[in-house]
């Protein structure tokens, strides 16, 4: 399976010492030199970036269409650009990206992607984790994860963590 990840899934992931779960469902992530950049260099010292460094299922590709980058940076930032292109490029199985900009963008352009949530989903669903909701609630709780009340709601529906609501009377 060829996985491509923006910054973003990566970072937070690590955050939560959940990175290894991309190795579990996917066996290797392909980033741009963009997001190793910004994970490693501009991150040094902080959660993903000795992993992203060092952890032999994670490699670093080129993108060959600078003028495509150029042109997505309108909308996204470098990593989100580059990511994008790549999948372009390579025509990944699934592209992990958070940001709402950068989906847009890779809808535009007829990639699969997901995000942190989805990657959990997936995870509870192969019994790589026993519960969505405690994870989630750290992600948002203690790395400032942004997700709305309803998503949330919808997420543990997802993933059958939700309890029913009692009718009034």
């Amino acid at each position: 399976m060829i996985v491509v990840s923006n910054t973003s899934p990566l970072v937070n992931l690590a955050n939560i010492e959940q990175l290894n779960l991309l190795k579990e469902l996917y066996g290797q992530v392909i980033i741009p030199q963009a997001v190793y950049n910004e994970i490693v260099v501009a991150g040094a010292g902080q959660a993903g970036a000795t992993e992203v460094e060092t952890f032999d299922w994670i490699f670093v590709r080129q993108v060959s269409n600078q003028q495509m980058v150029t042109t997505l940076q309108v909308d996204v930032d470098i990593g989100e650009a580059e990511a994008i292109v790549l999948a372009v490029e390579l025509k990944p199985d699934l592209l992990l990206l958070d940001e709402r900009k950068g989906r847009l963008v890779a809808s535009r352009l007829g990639l699969k992607f997901t995000g942190v949530l989805g990657i959990l989903i997936e995870a509870k669903r192969k019994g790589l984790i026993p519960a969505i909701k405690p994870i989630m609630d750290v992600l948002i709780g203690e790395v400032g994860f942004r997700v709305s009340p309803k998503l949330y709601q919808q997420i543990l529906q997802t993933s059958n963590e939700s309890k029913p609501l009692k009718p009034s009377c």
